[in-house]
């Protein structure tokens, strides 16, 4: 098996072997290394990225030995999808300027162009025989995924409106063929003929699982309907499926049979799973955590042992510091839920309280472990993480609930939070503080604007700060993001991207602020938030800020910590009225390069944020169900 985990505060690739218990590092690069797998034959595939997200794909043997190129001369690009089959053929989705480029060959090459498509498509399967590709787009279009052979020729394709309930704006996901041995067609022969597509659909209140194949056409399944979103995969060896639902900020793990029309809920802790795999057997590995439990691996098989022989890794503490504890405040359109974390002791008086706000807006704070709330509760400071409208986990109502447009709406749910934990005794209306990355960032700096009497300090970390501007230089998927979002583009309704941009607000803004930015960054470009900066300085804010040599995403820890350390230290400065604790020591980065406003290098390192591994990034605006 293929994982990735800790190296010395980096994100790196490792290889585990189940019989002998040996785990490998396979990856070792300066600034980490997050996706890898392994084919049938046991090669380890990794994922060669630069700072700005682009690379290509590089094997190893599971040995160890050389690193090659795994499907050349596919050119670099982002990861837009990988796919094996047991026979050896390989397909790699490219991302680039002009959208989606789908190579296709053997491990090792040579590979040849088989698709082209523009926009924000992405490689989702290749049938068992290699007869068959499947390519997704925006879940929401009229054309949501493509069923192509590999010359190009175009088999079949479809949208939500081909539900049987179109009506109802069905949304549309693909999911991986089943394996060989699996599909529906199995017994007349592993052809392309029997091979079945995974999907996954959506309607306003539910969310389906559901396949294709050439002889029945689009199919749901009814009988396998969840009320808030599921991610889905097949077994490995028969005909069914392992779901992944994300309901009410933790996870659920279920085993649909296709056959037998069951749905099988596993038994799992209470708490967060970020990943699960399934093995062949029946077998499931998953990570699991919680607010007050780093992240561990576990098995289902808890009576076959031997099956079970994951890979030891570092130890990690039994447990974190704090109270942990939720809470759901009643708003127009349903509760909203926030989990909460305080420090243990506080002196009879409510800690300062930092409103964390979590990215996509598709996506949702987890009841899981995260550094974040860990040092700022350990340090004093109490954390509240609201899965506002928008939010995932809650149904596809709750997500597509924007009832005051764009970003407003949530303010309007973190206001409301505010108001009842002062009500319930539980924060204190002068020490209260904003802390988001990415879209949540972007949060952070609208709520600093829009309401600005509610906030004593903000961070926003590469941030959103004019959405027109950066659906102009930004990824094409977050512009498909945007446009579904604000209902078109900023040509379309210039006022929409203006009413939500926290630029717009910049002058209302009076408590003090940190912002932190990156160079490189393709998903919240750097210049929107330079001209952000320069509307708070001509307003005279007071303001802090740090430019990063770096792209969007990262995965070495001490960048993450150099910034936590920053962000720490600021909101004490402005939270603690004087009982300001000391921020922890922090091991300085080996390299340099954050600068200060105006250019100035700074003297701290650098930081790029580490997200936990949720299937994407903060930042990254998945278009699949969580």
């Amino acid at each position: 098996m293929v994982l990735t985990a800790d190296a010395g505060g980096r994100c790196e690739v490792f290889a585990h072997d189940a019989a002998t218990g040996r785990t490998r590092q396979v990856t070792d690069r300066a600034h980490g290394t997050l996706y890898g797998t392994v084919d049938r034959d046991g090669a380890v595939w990794w994922f060669d990225e630069d700072l700005d997200g682009r690379g290509v794909w590089r094997v190893q043997d599971f040995d160890g030995g050389p690193d090659r190129p795994g499907l050349p001369p596919a050119p670099a690009g982002t990861p837009r999808g990988l796919a094996m089959n047991a026979a050896g053929q390989v397909a790699v989705g490219v991302g680039g300027p002009d959208g989606l480029a789908v190579w296709y060959g053997r491990r090792g090459g040579p590979a040849r162009p088989v698709h082209r498509a523009p926009g924000p498509w992405r490689l989702a399967g290749l049938s068992p025989d290699g007869g068959l590709l499947a390519v997704g787009g925006p879940p929401y279009a009229d054309r949501a995924v493509a069923v192509l052979t590999p010359d190009g020729r175009t088999v079949a394709e479809f949208g939500g409106g081909d539900l049987p309930e179109a009506g109802a704006a069905a949304g549309l996901w693909a999911r991986g063929f089943a394996p060989a041995g699996a599909s529906s067609g199995a017994s007349s022969g592993a052809s392309s003929g029997a091979a079945e597509l995974l999907l996954v659909t959506a309607y306003d209140d539910r969310y389906r699982l559901a396949t294709w194949d050439a002889r029945h056409g689009l199919r749901e399944h009814g009988w396998c309907t969840f009320d808030t979103e599921i991610d889905a995969v097949w077994y490995p060896d028969d005909r069914r499926v392992l779901v992944r639902q994300d309901r009410h900020g933790r996870s659920l793990l279920h085993t649909a049979d296709l056959d037998r029309h069951t749905v099988t809920t596993l038994t799992t802790p209470p708490g967060s799973i970020p990943d699960a795999a399934p093995r062949p057997g029946g077998e499931v590995h998953y990570v699991w955590t919680d607010s007050a439990s780093p992240p561990r691996l576990r098995t289902t098989a808890t009576d076959r042992p031997a099956r079970a022989r994951l890979p030891v890794l570092a130890p990690l503490p039994e447990g974190v510091p704090g109270v942990h504890s939720e809470l759901w405040t009643p708003g127009p359109d349903g509760p909203v839920h926030t989990l909460l974390s305080l420090p243990e002791r506080t002196g009879g008086r409510p800690a300062p309280l930092v409103f964390l706000l979590h990215g996509g807006p598709a996506d949702h704070d987890r009841d899981a472990y995260d550094g974040i709330v860990h040092s700022l509760v350990a340090s004093g400071l109490g954390t509240a993480r609201v899965n506002y409208r928008g939010s995932t986990g809650y149904g596809p109502r709750w997500r597509a609930a924007f009832t005051e447009g764009v970003g407003l709406t949530q303010v309007d749910d973190l206001v409301a939070v505010r108001a009842d934990l002062l009500q319930r005794g539980l924060a204190r209306p002068d020490a209260v503080g904003l802390w988001g990355t990415s879209w949540g960032g972007a949060l952070a700096l609208l709520a600093l604007g829009v309401r600005p009497d509610q906030w004593q300090a903000g961070v926003a970390v590469k941030p959103i700060a004019d959405f027109a501007a950066a659906h102009r230089t930004g990824l094409p998927a977050l512009r498909a993001l945007d446009e579904r979002l604000f209902g078109g583009t900023p040509a379309d309704v210039p006022e929409r991207y203006a009413r939500s941009s926290p630029v717009t607000y910049a002058a209302d803004v009076t408590a003090p602020v940190l912002v932190v930015a990156a160079e490189r960054d393709t998903k919240c470009p750097p210049q929107q938030i330079a001209d952000y900066l320069a509307a708070l300085r001509a307003a005279d804010v007071p303001h802090e800020s740090l430019w990063l040599e770096s792209g969007h995403d990262g995965y070495r820890g001490s960048d993450h910590v150099a910034t936590l350390r920053r962000a720490l230290e600021f909101l004490h400065g402005h939270l603690t009225a004087g009982t300001r604790r000391a921020a922890p020591t922090v091991p300085r980065s080996d390299r340099g390069g954050a600068r200060q406003a105006g250019g100035a290098r700074a003297s701290g390192p650098v930081h790029r944020h580490l997200e936990g591994r949720h299937d994407h990034a903060e930042g990254r605006h998945p278009q699949q169900p969580a």
